[in-house]
């Protein structure tokens, strides 16, 4: 279990790394051509805010993983005895079907972007669209790993820091 969060923690930290990359080279293709050192290009600003779509999109996971998405433990924590656990235990739960109610209504949605083209990239938007379906399915996956883990013992339900953040 611990090789397969690790395998998929990894993958998700490499598209957000990715997903950074083509920003960072994105404007810096839009401040060269702002500053005349090339040929303004129009298609960096549609690539700017796509990449920024699949950076939320695969980080998402990753956040609910850590901790760093909004959350209401303040309140949960406060709880006597075993409340806290059973509380993040029926977040998780909800947080999982949620995104797995909402996988068919987002696959109509990208489904409709095969009949459309981005502007000035020429690309079509179910790629663009699809970054929905990589977030909904990135926050189901963590958040049903972390049902797994709180059902075998082997997490309390607590956001897992990583070693690197502690």
């Amino acid at each position: 279990m611990q090789r397969i969060i690790w395998s998929l923690t990894g993958l998700a930290r490499i598209a957000t790394g990715i997903s950074f990359g083509v920003i960072i080279i994105a404007v810096l293709l839009q401040l060269a051509g702002r500053s005349d050192f090339i040929t303004s290009v129009v298609w960096t600003e549609e690539l700017t805010r796509f990449a920024l779509l699949y950076l939320a999109a695969f980080g998402i996971g990753l956040s609910y993983r850590s901790g760093n998405l909004v959350n209401v433990d303040i309140v949960s924590e406060l709880l006597p005895g075993r409340l806290p656990w059973i509380l993040r235990l029926v977040c998780a739960v909800i947080t999982c079907g949620f995104g797995l109610v909402l996988i068919k209504a987002t696959w109509f949605y990208v489904s409709i972007g095969a009949r459309q083209t981005a502007p000035s990239l020429g690309v079509r938007m179910d790629w663009i669209h699809a970054s929905v379906l990589v977030a909904l399915i990135s926050l189901s996956l963590f958040s049903a790993l972390r049902v797994i883990g709180m059902l075998t013992g082997t997490t309390d339900g607590r956001p897992e820091r990583l070693q690197e953040d502690q």
